[in-house]
């Protein structure tokens, strides 16, 4: 990697990683549309938060340790350690957003098994267009998919998501997700492209995503 490899804010420039390369753009104050998406996943942080700070430091300091052995991806791809409280906040923050109950104490790093979505097909019957998983194992209730809007098929990469829910059980090898998809971004026009990243859960760990995407075709 360059040595003049940049990321984030400096003035009134941000350098960021681009599809084609780093590149360095304006600094543009971002909307703030308070949707109920958005103000849900601050309700959650807010109370993450303050949990942290009721810890006693002894429960503290067992999340600074496990965080040494718990690796980031940064911005820049390469590997980077979390803070104590970075690990407690991505674990419960998780876990919450799953309606589970939050944990006081570092839960182990889990094995996670083989992932049950194999592909995305996207099919369009006389207009309806329906989109479904490849899926040969059923995916539990861990398997959490999140989705990008539908975008320019000319497009080779995508990294805006947004979690759709959790994978349903399949009927015939085949997950179908229209509804979850739908609920989210409406029905999809044709001749766009969707990409979907899969991951699991386990304890608020998540496993590394997969990442599938599609076309939608016509009638």
């Amino acid at each position: 990697m360059s040595l003049n490899t940049q990321s984030g804010k400096r003035g009134l420039n941000v350098s960021q990683a681009g599809q084609f390369g780093q590149i360095s753009r304006v600094l543009a104050i971002p909307s703030n549309p308070r949707t109920p998406s958005q103000m849900g996943v601050r309700t959650i942080l807010g109370r993450v938060a303050a949990r942290w700070r009721s810890l006693q430091e002894a429960q503290r300091a067992a999340w600074m340790a496990a965080a040494k052995e718990a690796k980031s991806t940064t911005r820049l791809g390469q590997n980077g350690t979390l803070s104590g409280f970075q690990l407690f906040a991505k674990i419960n923050c998780t876990l919450a957003q799953f309606g589970q109950d939050q944990v006081d104490a570092p839960p182990a790093q889990p094995q996670f098994p083989d992932l049950a979505p194999q592909n995305l097909v996207i099919t369009n019957t006389g207009g309806a267009i329906a989109l479904k998983l490849g899926c040969p194992t059923n995916p539990g209730e861990n398997t959490v998919i999140r989705a990008s809007a539908p975008i320019s098929q000319g497009r080779e990469t995508c990294n805006d998501f947004r979690i759709i829910g959790t994978c349903p059980v399949p009927v015939s090898g085949s997950a179908d997700i229209t509804s979850l998809y739908t609920a989210r971004y409406g029905a999809p026009p044709v001749a766009k492209k969707i990409y979907l990243r899969i991951n699991q859960f386990v304890g608020g760990w998540e496993s590394l995503p997969t990442t599938f995407w599609a076309i939608v075709p016509t009638a």
